[in-house]
C-alpha cells in the first residue's frame, strides 16, 4: 500500500454555503429574518414616514389655532346703525352682523367696501388700510372717542429712563431722537 492509495473512512463534508460574505456562518452578520436581513432591502427614512402620516388628499383641511377676526364692511354699518351710535363687538353681535366664536366675542375688522355717511363711534375694533383712509379723511367721524386723524401712536424712546437719568446726573448732553418721516 502506498500513500496515493490511502482514502478516508468517511466522506469529507463541506458546510452549507449560506449567506455569503464574512466568517459568521449562515446569516453573515445580518441577524435573522426581517427586512434588513434580505437582499435588496430599502428602508424609508423616518422623516418620510412622518410625512406619509399627514393626510393630504380629499377633505383634509387645516384650521388655524388662532381665530381670524370677523369682517364687517361699511355698507353693513350704514344699513344697521343710526347716526351717532357706538360700534363695538357687543353691538355688532346684537345687530346680527357677526357671530360668536366658541362662545366668545370675536375680534372685529372693518373693511372699506361701501360708503359710510353716518357719524359712528368705534370701540375695540381694527380697520383695514382702505377703511382707515376713508374714516381719517372725515374729521367729524369718531373712532374710540377721537378721530383717526387725531389719534397717533406714541412709540417708546430707544433709551430707557434709567440711562437718561444717569446721563443727566453725570452732566452729559442728551440728544433728542429725530422724528421719523411718515
Amino acid at each position: 500500500m502506498q500513500l496515493h492509495n490511502l482514502k478516508p473512512k468517511t466522506k469529507l463534508r463541506h458546510g452549507k454555503r449560506v449567506g455569503r460574505g464574512g466568517k459568521r456562518g449562515t446569516t453573515s452578520g445580518r441577524g435573522t429574518k426581517g427586512q434588513k436581513a434580505r437582499a435588496g432591502h430599502r428602508i424609508r427614512p423616518a422623516d418620510r414616514d412622518i410625512l406619509k402620516r399627514i393626510p393630504k388628499l380629499r377633505g383634509y383641511k387645516f384650521k388655524s389655532f388662532w381665530p381670524k377676526p370677523r369682517i364687517v364692511n361699511f355698507y353693513d354699518l350704514e344699513r344697521k346703525f343710526k347716526n351717532g351710535d357706538t360700534v363695538s363687538p357687543e353691538t355688532l353681535l346684537k345687530a346680527g352682523l357677526v357671530s360668536r366664536i366658541k362662545g366668545r366675542i370675536p375680534e372685529i375688522k372693518i373693511l372699506g367696501k361701501g360708503d359710510l355717511i353716518k357719524n359712528l363711534v368705534f370701540k375695540d375694533i381694527d380697520f383695514s388700510n382702505k377703511a382707515r383712509l376713508k374714516i381719517g379723511s372725515q374729521e367729524t367721524r369718531a373712532v374710540s372717542g377721537e378721530s383717526l386723524a387725531e389719534k397717533k401712536v406714541e412709540k417708546k424712546p430707544k433709551q430707557s429712563v434709567k440711562i437718561l437719568k444717569k446721563k443727566v446726573a453725570s452732566g452729559k448732553q442728551i440728544k433728542k431722537p429725530r422724528p421719523r418721516a411718515k
